[in-house]
């Protein structure tokens, strides 16, 4: 056995390797990855006394030639997400332990909860990010596209228990420099202390490295965005049925509070809600638009300009493609006069801004 660390998640039915080192292994069962180890029983073991533990333990193997040291990846709710091993001589030391974050997403409220670790590892400047009450949004890189991302997307949209992934994503650290970051997601159905039950998505990141050249299959989809981008207008892919942010395709739009998580501020106007339901329905036979009241900056709601497309971001899943900016006096004039402001606008209008330089955004 290669005296790395193994990050092993253990969420499933069975304990599974999901980093080497640094090195991303997508789920591989213990009993597999370990099949020619001679202390497989005691790795096994020793995995499972320290998730009910709660802790890391040191375990001398029945030979006594090898030593096991664990180390948990627990959330701060209290739920172990996975084990961090290492095996070696009793007289050696270990290599220095990469940290893997754990991370929880309440698919059911549409809320994230990291951790330092969890956000250090994506790049995050810890000093500035919050780690409870986040949006889906803030956790999925902007802009850049990503395999698998679709994936992700989908889990979210879906929301199904059972689901699995494990992949490494190319992103852009907050000091501008590109990292590698691996990460693996299950999501759960678990029961509240309340009898209810809620769909959660637990996950764990880390630091990870790239084997090979950097593959970009999306690369098209990108320049394509790109091309599509207008001064002013900010887009970003919302859930169809929740109207949940899920991800920024420009940088995030300055003008309105879409981190807002209050319970008693609800995330758009309660005198809005019919006009969502009413786009929901005719976005189907093309892009509509509407002037909706979001959360403000400093409380309340602020009036934006929405124009919203259907996309297929995976095998029969859709989601909205919502592009965002400041309306217009006459938008605003014929909101205030009652009129009929839904537009079904066409291509054209879509179009009509043309192209804009990144420093637009």
């Amino acid at each position: 056995m290669n005296h790395d660390w193994l990050l092993v998640e253990t969420l499933g039915d069975e304990p599974a390797v999901v980093a080497q080192g640094s090195r991303t292994k997508n789920l591989v069962p213990t009993s597999s990855f370990l099949r020619r180890n001679p202390h497989l029983m005691a790795i096994e073991s020793a995995i499972g006394a320290t998730v009910r533990a709660g802790h890391g333990l040191n375990i001398i193997t029945p030979k006594h030639d090898r030593v096991i040291r664990t180390e948990v990846v627990c959330m701060t709710d209290g739920v172990v997400h996975g084990v961090h091993l290492w095996v070696g001589p009793p007289d050696a030391e270990p290599p220095e332990r990469p940290i893997p974050g754990p991370v929880k997403w309440d698919l059911s409220s549409g809320i994230a909860t990291d951790t330092p670790e969890s956000l250090a590892n994506a790049g995050r400047d810890v000093s500035v990010e919050a780690t409870h009450g986040r949006a889906f949004a803030e956790d999925l890189p902007a802009r850049a596209l990503n395999a698998n991302e679709s994936e992700v997307l989908s889990m979210v949209i879906k929301a199904k228990p059972g689901y699995q992934l494990c992949s490494t994503w190319d992103v852009t650290d907050y000091r501008g420099e590109p990292i590698t970051v691996g990460f693996v997601a299950r999501a759960i159905e678990e029961q509240q202390e309340d009898g209810s039950d809620r769909l959660i998505c637990r996950a764990m990141n880390w630091r990870s490295v790239r084997e090979g050249p950097v593959v970009r299959p999306d690369d098209l989809a990108q320049r394509i965005l790109n091309g599509l981008a207008a001064p002013g207008v900010h887009r970003a892919l919302v859930d169809l049925t929740h109207w949940r942010l899920l991800k920024w395709l420009d940088r995030p739009a300055p003008f309105y509070d879409w981190r807002a998580f209050d319970g008693d501020v609800p995330a758009l106007h309660p005198d809005d809600f019919d006009q969502t339901q009413t786009m929901r329905a005719e976005i189907a036979g093309g892009p509509t638009a509407r002037v909706l009241r979001l959360p403000a900056v400093g409380g309340g709601y602020t009036p934006v300009h929405v124009t919203a497309n259907m996309v297929e971001i995976d095998e029969d899943t859709h989601a909205a493609l919502l592009s965002m900016r400041l309306p217009t006096e006459e938008e605003l004039a014929a909101v205030r006069d009652g009129a009929d402001h839904s537009t079904r606008t066409s291509l054209k209008s879509i179009l009509r801004l043309g192209k804009s330089t990144d420093s637009a955004d």
